[in-house]
């Protein structure tokens, strides 16, 4: 027996598996539809009943206080024989009101009238008592007729005393009779609104079934597992905006990157505090593909395409990578690759100076070959021991030295100032290298599009106001107009030379200084100046280590 119920729960549930999820409502609705139809049914035949056993009964009690007060009845109870008078009077009336009997009846019972003649002259069955106090009685009795419900009124004499009674009745067969001939249109009701209702059932379960794919509820929870496991499991942030540019899905990496609220899910885009450019990009939905987007203190490689289905498009969705220590690990490579390209400019010219040397000593010259190192020797070292003076952060010192040396291989001449001084920095080294090499490397660039002579200047200086860095260039200077977009991810005056990082280096100097609470203002005097200011309370609390 167990074995057999095992195997019939096993084959209902691998049915209800197969079996659409629509399909299954569609059943249920039509199961509870039938048993609320029936119950109302039901219901509605018990009401019918209690109708009629209540009408019969005001009816039979009319009838009955009408007969006690008709003169041929006060009539015949005066004569020897009342029965010979009021039964033709009882059966014509019984047969003209559908009723089943009516019985007169003397105070004691005894009958004058009844359909069934034998029965003139026996006793009544019944209550009488309450009429012959001068009331009325209805009640469902069973006489000799059967299950009847009846009334039992008084007849009264011109003193008012009670000289007879009067009993009228419906048999309750009778009554049952009439309650099965209504029983054809209730269960044509009942009928129609089945139908009705399983019709609109069956339109909206047609309707869920396109809506869910046809799938049953086994495979709709699994796939929401699935689909759940997958969005915490992947490493890359998803992003789902829907039609009406609300946000209608984000995974865990998506909201750790966009650091965005729990309620944050059914919100619009612009009520989600996001910074620009990525509220723009997930406003668009235009396609885009592996664009590095600067995002607070993040550097993120955003993805974007409409989703459709059939042909209708339901929204966009992009996906973004976290790229911030790519990136960083990108700028040391460059830097790197800069000191190495200054260290090979400088090899091939300290050769050539050697050469030189050696070429005045075979002349017979020494003492210009001893002049001429020794100035070489002191103007390299001035530099460093300037450098090295004023800067305490040694990151910061072997930047400014080879970028010096990258300038100068391509004939831009960088200066450090010399009231620079950079003592008790708490700002992270990293952040710093990021700061300096990117705005040394946009004044270089500037320089170079300029006519000569070109000329960067750097200034640094710490106290207590905090850390402030001057940039100047003899480039052609900014727009006005552009000054706040220069900060901006994309913004470059270079050729385009591929997607990949154009742009970035302003916006990661942006980054740096949002993040440290500081400020960059850009001015024009002779030079171009970008000049930042870090603040000291921000610096002390170790922002960005």
């Amino acid at each position: 027996m167990e074995v057999l119920v095992r195997v019939v729960t096993w084959n209902t549930v691998a049915m209800q598996s197969r079996m659409s999820l629509a399909r299954q409502l569609f059943l249920l609705q039509l199961g509870v539809i039938v048993l609320l139809v029936g119950a109302g049914t039901l219901l509605a035949l018990l009401d019918a009943q209690r109708i009629s056993v209540a009408g019969a009964e005001r009816r039979v009690l009319v009838l009955a206080s009408a007969l006690a007060e008709l003169p041929e009845v006060h009539a015949a109870l005066e004569q020897e024989d009342p029965s010979a008078t009021l039964q033709p009077i009882a059966e014509s009336v019984r047969e003209a009101t559908d009723t089943d009997f009516i019985v007169f009846m003397a105070p004691d019972r005894t009958r004058y009238t009844h359909p069934n003649p034998d029965l003139i002259g026996e006793p009544f069955l019944g209550t009488i008592e309450p009429a012959l106090a001068g009331g009325t009685v209805t009640e469902t009795y069973e006489g000799t007729l059967g299950p009847s419900v009846r009334a039992v009124s008084p007849v009264h004499d011109d003193t008012g005393d009670v000289v007879a009674l009067i009993s009228i009745g419906v048999l309750r067969s009778t009554l049952g009779r009439e309650l099965v001939e209504r029983v054809p249109v209730l269960l044509g009701v009942a009928a129609v609104a089945t139908t009705v209702a399983a019709l609109g059932s069956l339109v909206i379960s047609r309707r869920l079934d396109r809506q869910t794919l046809g799938l049953g509820p086994v495979e709709i929870t699994r796939m929401y597992e699935q689909h759940d496991a997958v969005l915490h499991a992947v490493r890359e942030g998803l992003v789902i905006i829907d039609l009406h540019g609300r946000l209608a899905l984000a995974n865990d990496e998506a909201v750790r990157l966009l650091d965005l609220p729990e309620d944050a899910q059914g919100k619009e885009v612009d009520a989600l505090e996001l910074d620009e450019p990525l509220k723009s990009l997930l406003r668009s939905s235009d396609q885009v593909s592996d664009e590095l987007v600067v995002y607070r203190d993040r550097v993120l490689v955003a993805s974007s395409e409409p989703a459709t289905k059939d042909g209708r498009v339901l929204g966009t969705v992009t996906t973004l990578r976290d790229h911030t220590e790519l990136e960083t690990l990108s700028g040391e490579l460059s830097s790197a690759r800069g000191f190495a390209e200054a260290l090979r400019a400088q090899a091939h010219e300290s050769a050539n100076r050697l050469h030189t040397v050696v070429t005045m000593i075979e002349l017979g010259q020494p003492e210009r070959a001893v002049e001429f190192a020794t100035v070489e020797l002191a103007s390299a070292q001035q530099l460093a021991d300037q450098v090295v003076g004023s800067v305490d952060e040694p990151a910061l010192a072997a930047l400014l030295l080879a970028k010096a040396a990258q300038a100068h291989e391509k004939g831009v001449e960088l200066v450090v100032a010399e009231d620079s001084e950079v003592r008790d920095l708490d700002v992270s080294p990293r952040d710093l290298v990021t700061l300096v090499g990117n705005l040394v490397d946009n004044a270089i660039e500037a320089a170079l599009a300029a006519p000569p002579p070109r000329r960067v200047t750097v200034r640094a200086l710490t106290g207590d106001g905090g850390l402030v860095l001057e940039v100047a260039d003899s480039g052609a200077g900014v727009d006005p107009a552009q000054v706040d977009d220069i900060f901006r991810r994309g913004w470059t005056t270079k050729p385009a030379v591929g997607a990949h990082g154009q742009g970035l280096g302003l916006a990661l100097v942006r980054q740096i200084i949002t993040r440290y609470d500081g400020s960059v203002e850009v001015s024009r005097d002779g030079m171009t100046t970008f000049t930042v200011h870090l603040p000291r309370a921000r610096l002390q609390d170790g922002a960005g280590l």
